[in-house]
């Protein structure tokens, strides 16, 4: 098998690491781009090709992390990762941890940790890598690692969110609610809805916005999501079902299909806990042409102010 055979393989494995690291498509494909040209001009004959392989791609992303750290403080209002329609790394035995660590809310709060934290965490609670290879793929000592370890677990666990954790139950529920959206039903979103829901949007001070892009509670999300349908439809816009970041998510495109919004609903408890929007275009290129977004809010405005 070639190098470039044998990065292949691996590309799965290396893009999902960096992805967790960094909430970002492009930056993870960079990420893992840069570790092929590094590994094929290093001439190294590594023992453990994936371990290795994925220490670097761990310390560039820990780098770019680092790098990113002031811009996301600085970032115009929420910030969300790029939503992810299809994780490309498969490992049946730790299927759970890694859709949990994929869903939008645990990615939010591992921007919490140290860019140290947050690889030491994903490479060891996430992928299952021995305390030796983190060691080696950041750099410190296992003693250190298994410190950093158990802080970014307390930190994780003070704040994991819940998901349903049936499947089928998880989807049902959401598909009713995305049918009470097309519907603008108020009745049937107030059930679905936790008494305590929470609706926040990403844009990036470049996307567009209801009002100040943040809501709270049954009453205020249902009534503005009921108002808010009827308008969109009647400029052409679907929604169209889909897993976002492993959770029920909703992909809303115009008329032709371009890209307006992705959501995702976090799920427990029978009920939708949180809806999180991400309308900032940089952050939805990867998934098609986009939509003018301001544009179509402009249209649909016009057209709940004529209902």
């Amino acid at each position: 098998m070639s190098h470039a055979e044998e990065f292949e393989r691996l590309r799965p494995l290396l893009f999902s690491i960096a992805y967790r690291l960094l909430g970002s498509v492009g930056e993870a494909e960079d990420a893992v781009q840069e570790t092929w040209l590094r590994w094929d001009a290093s001439g190294v004959e590594p023992t453990s090709l994936k371990s290795y392989l994925s220490a670097i791609v761990t310390r560039v992303s820990i780098d770019v992390l680092r790098s990113a750290r002031v811009r996301r403080e600085a970032y115009p209002g929420p910030w969300f990762p790029e939503p992810l329609l299809e994780d490309p790394y498969e490992e049946p035995e730790r299927a759970a941890e890694l859709a949990d660590s994929l869903s939008t809310a645990a990615l939010v709060l591992m921007e919490r940790l140290s860019p140290l934290e947050r690889a030491v965490f994903v490479l060891r609670d996430v992928f299952g890598f021995d305390v030796a290879e983190v060691a080696s793929a950041v750099g410190r000592s296992e003693a250190a690692c298994r410190q950093l370890a158990s802080r970014a677990r307390r930190h994780m666990d003070a704040g994991r969110p819940r998901f349903e954790v049936d499947r089928r139950e998880r989807e049902e529920l959401a598909s009713r609610f995305v049918d009470a959206v097309r519907e603008g039903d108020v009745d049937a979103l107030r059930e679905l809805l936790a008494a305590d829901v929470r609706m926040v949007a990403d844009a990036g001070g470049k996307g567009p916005l209801w009002g100040r892009g943040m809501f709270f509670g049954v009453d205020h999300v249902a009534r503005l999501v009921a108002a808010t349908a009827p308008s969109l439809a009647a400029v052409g816009v679907v929604l169209d079902e889909r897993e976002i970041n492993g959770q029920p998510g909703v992909v809303v495109r115009d008329g032709d299909g371009n890209v307006v919004v992705a959501m995702t609903l976090d799920i427990a408890d029978g009920r939708v806990q949180a809806i999180r929007s991400v309308t900032n275009p940089d952050k939805l290129a990867h998934l098609g042409p986009l939509a003018d977004g301001h544009a179509l809010l402009r249209r649909a405005t016009r057209e709940r102010r004529r209902g």
